[in-house]
C-alpha cells in the first residue's frame, strides 16, 4: 500500500505542474515481433505494408530506434520497467529472477493516475508470474480498451506474433508464396541457398500479413470514435528473425521500426511534429516507460534509466544507445554493444565461442541448417564463413557505409579514435548501470537467497568497475596479461576469479605455466569457476581431472550450473562413455520444480542428436519455450 500511495502522490503533484488533468490522451501501442524496419515507409521496396506506410504518412517515423536486447523477454523486461534488464539480472533468455521493490512497472503508474490499462495478449517480462499478475486492468486475448468506464482514458497494447521467428519454421509451398524467392536480395553474409531464399520470401509474406493486422487495429480505433483522442505507437520488440539478426547485437537484431501518430489536439507533446517526416533522435526501449510518463504528466522516477523523448519531460538526446546479449535459451554467450548515429562498437566477452552455437529453437528454421551445411561443404566465402568461427574481442562498424556490418574496423588504425571513444563509452555505461552480465548465472541462486539481483548489484559486494576491468583484460588474449590473470585467480571475489579463469582459457597454450593454479581452481567454491578451469585444463591436456569436474557439475542441483557444464562438454566434443552415461542419466531425471525451463534438457537433447549424427532427432522437444 505504501508504494501505491507514493505513486498516487507523484501523480497528483504532476497534475498541479502540468495542468492537463481535464484532458489526457489515450495511448495505443501496436507491437509486432521479430522484425527489422522491413517496411515500405522505411525504403524497403520488397515489402508490402500499405497500412503502416499510411500510419507513417499521418505521423512520423524514427530512423534510429533500437531494442536494448535482440530477443523478446529481456527487451520486454526493459520496456515494462524503464530499467535495462541487464541492470537487474534479467538479461537471460529466459529467466524468472525477482524484481526489487525499488522498481515499479509503468502500468502501475498509469492505473494509479486513472488510466484503464490493457494488454492483448503477450507479457513475457522475465519476472516471476506472481509479480506481474495484477499489473493490468486486463491482460489476455480478450483485453480491450472498450471495457473501460465512460470517459476514462486508456492505455492499450495490442501485440501480434504473425512476424515472429516461428513463422518460418514450417515452409510454405513455393507456389503459395506471394513474394518471389528469386527476387530476394540476400544480405552478403548469407550464402545463396534455396532454403535461405525461401525463408526470406516467406518472412516478407508474414510482414505483409502483419501489416494487414495493423490495419484492422487502426480501423477499429477509427470506428470507436477515439482516433482523434489517441496517440498511436507502432514498433517491433526487436530485430528480424532470420539467422544473424535475432539474438545478435548487430543492426539486424536491434534496429527496429518505430512510428508515432499524434492527434492535432496533443501536438504540444511534440511541437516539431509534421506529418510524413522522420526523426533521427536516438531512442531505445529503456526510454519507453519514461516517455509514457512524460506524455501523461507523471514525473519520471530517478531509478528509471531511460530518457523521455516526447512530452513535457523530454530530455536531451542521448549520445549513444546500449545493447546487451547473454544466455540465449540453452547457450551461454555474452556481448555488449553501443552505437551513435554512425558507428557500432561490440565487445565480445566469449570470443573463444563461435557466433553460430547450435540453438535448438533457432535451428527449427530450414534456412539455418542450409547455411551451416554450405559452410561445412566449403561453399561459403570469407564473409559468409565468419558466423561459424570464433569471434574477435572487439568489433567496430561504420553503419553509414557498411549497412550489413561485415567490415570490422576494430584493427584499422584509421579508426583508432572512434574505437577508443566507443570502448570508453561502453565501459562507462556498463559500470554506471551495474551490469549483471559479468556474473555467471550459476551464482544467481545463491544471491537470490538473500536479496534481489537489482539490490545486490548496487551493494559493495559487486565491485563493478574492477570486474569490468578484469573481464576486459581476460578477453584480449594477450600473453603479457598472464601474470595478472594468475594473480586474479586468487581473488577473494568469485566473479573476478571466474573472469581470471576465462582469461587463462582464452590464452590456450600460452597459459601452460598456470596449470597448477588452474588445478587448484578445480576446488573453488564457485562451480562456475571450476567448470571454466576444467575446460582450460582439458585443452592443456589435463583431461582426466577436467572430466571428473564436469561430471560433478552435472550432479549439481542448480540447473544453470548443469547447463553451463553441458555447454562445455559440447564445446570440447567430449563423448567418453562416462560422460555419455552421465548425460543420459540427466535426461532421465524428473523435472526440476523450481525451474520452468530445463535448459539443461535442451543441451541433453542436442548432445544426443549430435552423438547419434541425426540433426533432426529431437530439436522439437521444447519448441514453445521461445
Amino acid at each position: 500500500m505504501k508504494n501505491k500511495k507514493t505513486i498516487t502522490s507523484c501523480f497528483l503533484s504532476s497534475l498541479a505542474l502540468t495542468g492537463i488533468a481535464s484532458e489526457r490522451p489515450n495511448i495505443l501501442w501496436i507491437t509486432s515481433e521479430d522484425n527489422s524496419p522491413m517496411l515500405g515507409c522505411y525504403g524497403d521496396k520488397f515489402a508490402v505494408t500499405p497500412n503502416l506506410d499510411r500510419l507513417a504518412a499521418e505521423g512520423f517515423r524514427y530512423t534510429h530506434a533500437y531494442a536494448c536486447a535482440p530477443v523478446s523477454a529481456p527487451a520486454r523486461n526493459t520496456i515494462i520497467t524503464g530499467v535495462y534488464a541487464c541492470s537487474a539480472g534479467n538479461q537471460h533468455m529466459r529467466s524468472w529472477y525477482g524484481k526489487s521493490n525499488t522498481v515499479h512497472y509503468y502500468p502501475e503508474f498509469l492505473r494509479q493516475s486513472g488510466y484503464y490499462c490493457t494488454n492483448n495478449p503477450k507479457e513475457d517480462y522475465n519476472h516471476p508470474a506472481e509479480q506481474t499478475r495484477d499489473i493490468w486492468d486486463e491482460s489476455g486475448r480478450d483485453a480491450h480498451y472498450r471495457n473501460r468506464k465512460p470517459g476514462q482514458p486508456f492505455f492499450a497494447v495490442f501485440n501480434s506474433s504473425i512476424s515472429h521467428e516461428s513463422c518460418i519454421h514450417k515452409s510454405i509451398p513455393p507456389d503459395e508464396l506471394r513474394h518471389d524467392p528469386s527476387l530476394v536480395t540476400l544480405p552478403p553474409y548469407h550464402p545463396d541457398t534455396k532454403e535461405l531464399r525461401h525463408d526470406w520470401a516467406q518472412y516478407y509474406d508474414k510482414i505483409e500479413d502483419m501489416d494487414a493486422w495493423v490495419g484492422e487495429i487502426l480501423k477499429e480505433l477509427e470506428e470507436s470514435g477515439e482516433a482523434d483522442n489517441t496517440i498511436v505507437f507502432y514498433y517491433s520488440d526487436h530485430g528480424g528473425a532470420l539467422c544473424r539478426s535475432k539474438r545478435y547485437v548487430y543492426e539486424t537484431g536491434t534496429h527496429v521500426p518505430f512510428i508515432v501518430r499524434i492527434p492535432e489536439k496533443f501536438k504540444h507533446l511534440f511541437p516539431e511534429h509534421k506529418p510524413d517526416t522522420t526523426v533521427d533522435r536516438l531512442i531505445s526501449w529503456v526510454d519507453l516507460a519514461p516517455t509514457l510518463l512524460s506524455i501523461t504528466g507523471i514525473p519520471v522516477p530517478e531509478w528509471m534509466q531511460g530518457t523521455a523523448f516526447l512530452g513535457q519531460q523530454t530530455a536531451t538526446e542521448p549520445e549513444y544507445v546500449f545493447m546487451f546479449r547473454n544466455r540465449m535459451d540453452e547457450r551461454y554467450d555474452m556481448s555488449r554493444a553501443i552505437r551513435d548515429k554512425r558507428f557500432r562498437y561490440i565487445r565480445n566477452y566469449q570470443p573463444h565461442r563461435i557466433y553460430g552455437q547450435h540453438n535448438n529453437y533457432l535451428w527449427l528454421a530450414p534456412s539455418v541448417a542450409s547455411w551451416e551445411n554450405a559452410y561445412k561443404s566449403g561453399l561459403c566465402n570469407r564473409v559468409q564463413s565468419v558466423f561459424w568461427e570464433t569471434k574477435p574481442a572487439e568489433e567496430l562498424y561504420d553503419t553509414e557505409n557498411d549497412v550489413w556490418e561485415i567490415h570490422n574496423l576494430a584493427d584499422n588504425p584509421d579508426y583508432r579514435q572512434e574505437l577508443e571513444r566507443l570502448r570508453n563509452a561502453l565501459n562507462d555505461r556498463m559500470i554506471n548501470i551495474c551490469d549483471a552480465g559479468f556474473i555467471q548465472e550459476g551464482e544467481y541462486e545463491r544471491i537470490n537467497n538473500t536479496t534481489t539481483m537489482y539490490d545486490y548489484l548496487r551493494s559493495p559486494e559487486y565491485p563493478i568497475a574492477e570486474i569490468v576491468r578484469v573481464a576486459n583484460i581476460a578477453t584480449l588474449k594477450d600473453k603479457k596479461n598472464l601474470p595478472d590473470l594468475t594473480e586474479y585467480l586468487k581473488s577473494n571475489n568469485r566473479i573476478i576469479r571466474y573472469w581470471a579463469a576465462t582469461g587463462l582459457l582464452i590464452l590456450g597454450k600460452d597459459a601452460e605455466s598456470s596449470v597448477d593454479h588452474l588445478t587448484t581452481a578445480l576446488q573453488d567454491p564457485s562451480p562456475d569457476v571450476t567448470i571454466v578451469a576444467a575446460e582450460a585444463l582439458y585443452r592443456l591436456g589435463q583431461r582426466q581431472k577436467s572430466v571428473e569436474t564436469l561430471l560433478t557439475a552435472l550432479e549439481n542441483p542448480n540447473v544453470s550450473v548443469r547447463t553451463f557444464a553441458l555447454n562445455i562438454i559440447d564445446n570440447l566434443d567430449e563423448r567418453s562413455p562416462r560422460v555419455r552415461q552421465a548425460v543420459e542419466k540427466l535426461g532421465k531425471k524428473s523435472k526440476d520444480d523450481k525451474n520452468p525451463e530445463r535448459h539443461d534438457l535442451r543441451m541433453v537433447n542436442w548432445l544426443a542428436t549430435k552423438w547419434n549424427n541425426n540433426v533432426n532427432h529431437s530439436v522439437e522437444l521444447f519448441p514453445k519455450l521461445q
